[in-house]
């Protein structure tokens, strides 16, 4: 068999599974027993046990290479990845929840392979099944050339909508989307048991929940669940939910020094410092290692009319971030000691939008970790972050009549 029907066969098997797994409605729970990611003469080879067949689908992504499978419901467990890895040909394994109803395992590879052989076999009296595939080593043109996300009309199309008739708008009320970092595949910086994600997920509930006690504001969150959003997907929720007002949050980990306190980055080619430069490449790398295929997402044109629209937003933005130090401030008695930042953050880029990005703490402080894991310390800085909303909003409505229609 050729090597490109192989591959061929590899993506179409994604879909093809026994009379008995079909049956159950693509709804069935896996749960993950073992695996490993071995080298082979030639290439390597991956091999998975789950508890029963479910539909998957295999593929490779290029910068960095990576092999990325899709499950349906597969329920990973408290397993460490990297104990998977059995050889050099992986340089990481990441494993978790991609969107709801759906896992991702990413392998970036340390050289480029294709798949030569995707396989699924089911034990008939017990219902396990093992995936098998085996990688072969290519060149790099030739890995470009059949790299890909592959297009599925059951992966890739939403569930229909359902039309209702839009309800007149409340001017004097502000749509705020609240945006947790990271999820699911992408647990984000970790200290001991406490994951990024996690965490802010629960922030962005508090801070709900204190907006909506407070009247004026209608607020909604990126993700309500521990699962895998990317970069744009969080940008076009926002923008879906006809969001006034876009707060991404995170409480990063430094590798090197030490950082205390909350800060807010804005949006700016440019950045302010070095470490915030590479935060955002952190975070723009984070969506390339959960398997999200970037190739297409370059529009020259569409990029300089966004620029264009971020010029004429970008004191709003300012000013949004300024006035949630404040409140900030006001409320929990200590910033960071440089607390208002830019840099080119992805999740930032909505055209229209005030944006920024929240930066609660640093996983990495032990006084910073003290208080993120206080939910008493938390209602203070959520109580702030009302705070500097109502003055911003405030002071945006007072601006409006002299802004460029």
């Amino acid at each position: 068999m050729s090597g490109v029907l192989k591959r061929f066969l590899a993506v179409v098997l994604s879909a093809c599974l026994t009379g008995s797994a079909l049956a159950q409605d693509l709804g069935a729970l896996a749960r993950f027993e073992s695996g490993s990611f071995e080298d082979r003469w030639g290439g390597a080879e991956l091999t998975l046990t789950i508890s029963q067949g479910v539909p998957w689908r295999v593929f490779t992504l290029g910068q960095p290479n990576r092999l990325v499978m899709d499950f349906r419901e597969v329920q990973w467990g408290d397993v460490d990845p990297q104990t998977l890895i059995a050889g050099d040909s992986v340089r990481k394994l990441r494993m978790g929840g991609y969107r709801p109803g759906w896992s991702r395992l990413v392998a970036e590879l340390s050289d480029p392979m294709l798949v030569n052989t995707a396989e699924l076999a089911t034990d008939v009296t017990s219902g396990r099944a093992t995936i098998r595939v085996v990688l072969d080593a290519a060149d790099q043109a030739a890995f470009d050339a059949a790299s890909g996300a592959p297009r599925d009309a059951r992966w890739d199309l939403p569930v229909p909508a359902e039309v209702t008739q839009l309800q007149p708008r409340d001017p004097e009320r502000v749509r705020v989307v609240l945006d947790p970092g990271h999820g699911g595949i992408d647990p984000g910086a970790e200290r001991g048991d406490v994951r990024e994600a996690d965490l802010m997920l629960t922030f962005a509930r508090e801070v709900q929940e204190v907006l909506r006690r407070a009247g004026g504001f209608d607020v909604s969150l990126t993700r309500d669940g521990d699962y895998f959003v990317s970069l744009e997907a969080r940008v076009a929720a926002a923008r879906d939910a006809g969001a006034d007002i876009f707060i991404s949050l995170h409480a990063d980990a430094l590798a090197e020094g030490e950082a205390r306190g909350a800060a807010v980055y804005t949006l700016s080619d440019e950045a302010s410092d070095a470490a915030s430069a590479a935060l955002a490449e952190r975070h723009d790398r984070d969506d390339l290692l959960a398997g999200v295929d970037l190739t297409n997402s370059d529009d020259r044109v569409a990029n300089v009319l966004m620029s264009l629209a971020r010029l004429q937003n970008a004191p709003r933005s300012e000013a949004l971030a300024r006035h949630l130090l404040s409140g900030i401030e006001n409320a929990v008695g200590r910033v960071h000691k440089r607390p208002l930042r830019s840099a080119g953050f992805s999740v930032l880029k909505a055209a229209d939008i005030p944006s920024v990005l929240l930066e609660v703490g640093f996983l990495s402080t032990d006084a910073d970790l003290k208080n993120l894991s206080d939910p008493i310390w938390r209602q203070g800085m959520a109580a702030g972050v009302r705070d500097g909303l109502i003055a911003w909003r405030d002071e945006d409505a007072a601006l409006a009549p002299l802004r460029q229609k």
